[in-house]
């Protein structure tokens, strides 16, 4: 889950390491450092515990010499708390090596042993510093910086990015990837390594995949690629679909705010080039195209947000597809042992396409024999990289921690696929489609209206609900993983207790925390949708207004019987009962961002979370 960036070119190594770890600070805050390999052939470091911030304040304040060899790393902790000594880089060879890394060596106690043995000692609680005298060993023996990170992956376990310079090696960065993420930038005259795009994209828009086991040698003229066993490797170029401003705040407070912002275009994205006429065309799925229509299964995968985006989605491609899909967290799936064949199909979701529990889950599927597709936003990520296809959301970068727009795009591509499974197998003729393409493509301007018409007074609520420490959902059918995505929101973001629930759960427990004063957001579905469940749930209002709850609605115009039974009802546009979540989460994620803004909270770093979890 930490940041990392390397380089190697004419310009000013710190200045491309501060820039690249700026935008890379929401993979992890707790410190930040660099090294830089100096004109003057001496490696200079500094290295501070907090954010990012606090180590540009430092290099202000007691520079170091610049050069155009460098790497720099922000993090989050996992060996060692966030402190000076345990921040990255780490050095081995007597300081003449420099060595940042990603991920969990899980062998490391034994090889730390053994290091000590043979006199090595220890500054840090890092299992990083191993690796860091081991490759200082290795090059001192070899003399050879890429031969020395080959001699030391094939010695370490678990998942790890690895990037080092030595002060003997100018003009070299060499990095190693096995299950956690690196790309290669390439510029001209100069290239790049980052933990993703967002590290080098401000330089340049090329960049190029690194598979699994895999080492990389950048210099300012060239990239080489090899294996874990040094045999040559080919690594695929791709071009960045986005520029350096997309990830800048723009004049925007926060960038969640601005992400929210963005929620319609999400979607618009998404659907861009995938209809034509009322059909769906996708065609990065034309090379699965029979095995999709010989699917009798669907398991959807994810974590958090993402697990929740596939909730809502079950419920659309089991009514168009006629297909059973069950959806399951990623890091319970492999451990049950489940039941999985050729004519299943596992739908990973992933915002980052690096989750390690997420792509865990797909290796095993693979394993087992089941096709495999990524729901994914990020270019030249694993997941799509090991799976059979991808549908990228194309939601653009996502720098807040808490995912919002990341969620929306995720549903509309679950959707997307629904339909084109539908198509496929013949369950929904080309009206069917149509009507519910027509639909889907009128909801950005939907969406749009509730960021304009909801958001001052969400605002306000958030103001004087400030000092509230509990709030529940409740949601039926779509609206019930709505309510879940609600409650994560405020964990996340004002961290006070919150708690979604199925509404009809609501008399089977839960109601006992119902009491005077409670604050409970409730999703009303349509009063048009043909089934009984908005009466249901205006019931399940007025139960838990009748022991004291202040209830907040989120319902459609025109839906006058929950106003006398709620405080407040925040109105969204009229949509068909399975595009409403693309709605109703909206205030949701604006009463998340609003309510740990009112608390004095960083809506956009919430303590202890990482944006891309990369350790399992």
């Amino acid at each position: 889950m930490c940041g990392i960036v390397g380089y190697v070119g004419p310009g000013s190594s710190l200045e491309v390491l501060v820039g690249g770890l700026t935008r890379l600070e929401y993979r992890g805050y707790d410190s930040a450092g660099v090294a830089v390999l100096g004109d003057d052939g001496v490696i200079g470091t500094r290295k501070r515990a907090g954010k990012l911030g606090v180590l540009v304040e430092e290099l202000e304040s007691s520079p170091i010499g610049d050069g155009h060899t460098g790497i720099g790393h922000t993090r989050w902790a996992t060996h060692g708390g966030p402190t000076d000594v345990n921040a990255h880089p780490h050095f081995g060879d007597g300081g003449r090596l420099a060595l940042i890394h990603n991920g969990i060596i899980e062998n490391f106690a034994e090889l730390k042993a053994e290091l000590e043995a043979d006199g090595e000692t220890f500054e840090s609680q890092t299992d990083t510093e191993v690796a860091a005298l081991l490759v200082g060993r290795a090059f001192h023996e070899s003399g050879d910086l890429t031969e020395a990170m080959r001699r030391t992956v094939e010695r370490l376990e678990g998942a790890f990015t690895l990037l080092a310079l030595h002060q003997d090696a100018p003009g070299v960065v060499v990095g190693a990837r096995r299950s956690s993420p690196l790309v290669i930038g390439l510029g001209e005259g100069e290239n790049f390594l980052g933990s993703d795009v967002a590290a080098f994209v401000e330089h340049t828009r090329r960049a190029m995949e690194i598979g699994e086991d895999q080492i990389v040698t950048i210099r300012p003229d060239s990239v080489e690629v090899i294996d874990f066993a040094g045999a040559p490797a080919q690594a695929k170029e791709f071009e960045v679909s986005w520029d350096a401003s997309a990830a800048e705040k723009g004049g925007w407070p926060s960038f969640m705010k601005k992400e929210i912002s963005e929620e319609p275009e999400a979607v618009a994205n998404t659907l861009r080039g995938r209809v034509h006429e009322g059909a769906v065309t996708l065609h990065e799925l034309d090379g699965v195209a029979e095995v999709l229509q010989g699917v009798n299964r669907v398991i959807v995968l994810g974590c958090g947000t993402a697990a929740y985006a596939g909730m809502v989605g079950k419920y659309a491609v089991e009514k168009w597809a006629r297909v059973p899909v069950d959806v399951e967290l990623s890091h319970e799936f492999r451990y049950r042992d489940p039941v999985l064949d050729e004519r299943t199909l596992v739908v990973s979701v992933s915002q980052s396409g690096e989750t390690m529990d997420t792509l865990m889950a797909v290796r095993y599927a693979r394993e087992q024999g089941a096709r495999t597709l990524s729901i994914c936003n990020t270019q030249g990520a694993t997941i799509p990289r090991e799976s059979d296809a991808v549908l990228y959301t194309h939601a653009g970068p996502e720098v807040a921690v808490a995912s919002t727009k990341a969620f929306v795009a995720q549903v509309t591509a679950l959707y997307l696929l629904g339909l084109h499974l539908a198509g496929l197998r013949g369950t929904l003729d080309a009206a069917g489609i149509a009507h519910q393409m027509a639909e889907l493509e009128a909801v950005p301007a939907k969406i749009q209206s509730v960021v304009e018409t909801a958001s001052g007074r969400i605002a306000e609520l958030a103001h004087w609900m400030s000092d509230t420490q509990s709030v529940l959902f409740l949601g039926r059918h779509v609206g019930f993983p709505v309510a879940l995505e609600g409650a994560l929101k405020l964990k996340e973001l004002a961290y006070i207790h919150a708690e979604g629930f199925a509404a009809g759960e609501l008399k089977h427990g839960p109601i006992a925390l119902i009491e005077p004063g409670q604050i409970v957001f409730v999703v009303v579905p349509s009063p048009r949708d043909p089934s009984s469940l908005h009466k249901k749930v205006v019931s399940n209002i007025q139960e838990i207004r009748a022991r004291g709850a202040r209830v907040i609605a989120i319902a459609e115009l025109g839906d006058v019987a929950v106003v006398p039974f709620a405080d407040e009802v925040i109105r969204i546009p009229l949509a068909a009962p399975f595009f409403e979540p693309l709605l109703a989460v909206v205030p949701l994620h604006i009463f998340g961002m609003e309510l740990a803004t009112a608390k004095g909270l960083d809506v956009d770093q919430p303590r202890n979370l990482a944006k891309s979890v990369t350790v399992e």
